[in-house]
């Protein structure tokens, strides 16, 4: 959705300048895009180590009396679904798995009014065990990261041999009806593109739906090179080699990913490619760490700090405008493909993917 939808016109003056905010309860920006899917970061932990996210060693976590409490946290959404007009939310982290009560704590979401719609991203170590009760607290639907299905390659890459729970997780969410059961995989150059064609096989004979990401500079060690990253344009040539692909006619709309049916259908394969094809201009995503900052985008060095709002007895509506203010100021874009672009000093698994 945009605000040109809602009949608010482009809110940038001169030289960049932007106008003064429109009396409006919507998360809406200078440039007419309206924020309704929020992405909630539960906890910057991980179980792996995957080598394009974070060391070997891992990294510093953020103290417990820094994360945001259930109630914080509920106090956040429940704003956020009824004052900022937001009508999806997905449970990131770190781990989300890795949240204490996890299942209480989707059960009270899932009891917001409006009810958003719920989904979580996740590495799925862990989920074989929990998929039902996740489903049957109020989970619709879930994406579950697999960079690879040949368990030599999945420890090079995670740095723990944990293949056979992740295909096990996987198996559990779509028998518990978690459906669409998406899988998210990033190929490393000289590690594991040449299995492209692979993984989007088994994912069509599961009834998975696969999407490539293309990896971003989001790593902890600031080691991201634009040279090793395999392109969309790579990707979909691997793909092509080996099936057909033809684009999807379903409007596209804010989804990250463009879509193909694979040799005519009804299994489909998407690329989101935030870096050679960013999708800025229909972005319709806002995002909330665990510790409690609000970002306007996953790439921006800014953040507004909703956490210390709460504790200092702000009330409702405050908050409420300190998160619009902050969508407001949105830039046009990531910038990832300007020479000054400067990598976000959080890494994903403390923003929230």
């Amino acid at each position: 959705m945009s605000a040109v939808n809602l009949g608010l016109p482009r809110m940038r003056g001169p030289h960049g300048v932007s106008e003064p905010r429109p009396d409006n309860p919507a998360l809406i920006d200078t440039f007419g895009r309206v924020a309704t899917d929020l992405r909630v970061s539960l906890t910057d932990r991980c179980n792996l180590r995957c080598s394009y996210c974070m060391p070997a060693e891992g990294l510093p976590w953020l103290p417990t009396e820094a994360v945001l409490t259930d109630d914080e946290l509920m106090r956040l959404l429940r704003i956020a679904v009824e004052r900022l007009g937001v009508t999806d939310i997905r449970l990131t982290g770190g781990e989300p798995l890795l949240r204490p009560g996890l299942e209480e704590l989707i059960a009270r979401i899932a009891e917001l009014r409006p009810r958003p719609r719920l989904s979580m991203t996740t590495n799925g170590i862990g989920l074989a065990r929990r998929a039902a009760r996740l489903a049957e607290a109020g989970l619709n639907r879930i994406n579950v990261s697999l960079d690879t299905i040949d368990p030599e390659t999945f420890l090079a890459i995670a740095r723990r041999d944990r293949l056979s729970h992740v295909l096990d997780g996987l198996a559990a969410a779509r028998e518990a009806g978690l459906d669409p059961v998406k899988v998210n995989a990033v190929l490393l150059r000289g590690v594991n593109e040449h299995e492209a064609a692979d993984l989007l096989r088994f994912c069509l004979d599961h009834g998975y739906h696969l999407r490539f990401i293309e990896q971003m500079p989001l790593d902890a060690q600031h080691g991201w090179n634009r040279r090793d990253m395999v392109t969309a344009e790579e990707i979909l040539a691997l793909l092509r080699a080996e099936f057909t692909l033809t684009p999807a006619s379903e409007p596209r709309g804010g989804a990250p990913a463009e879509r193909w049916l694979v040799d005519g259908g009804p299994g489909d394969v998407g690329v989101i490619a935030s870096v050679t094809r960013p999708f800025c201009s229909a972005c319709e995503r806002t995002r909330l760490t665990a510790d409690g900052a609000v970002r306007s985008c996953l790439f921006s060095n800014d953040e507004t700090d909703l956490r210390g709002l709460l504790r200092n007895g702000a009330d409702d509506e405050e908050v409420a405008q300190a998160w619009r203010m902050t969508m407001w100021g949105k830039l046009a874009g990531h910038e990832i493909n300007d020479a000054g672009f400067a990598q976000p000093i959080r890494p994903m698994s403390a923003i929230g993917g």
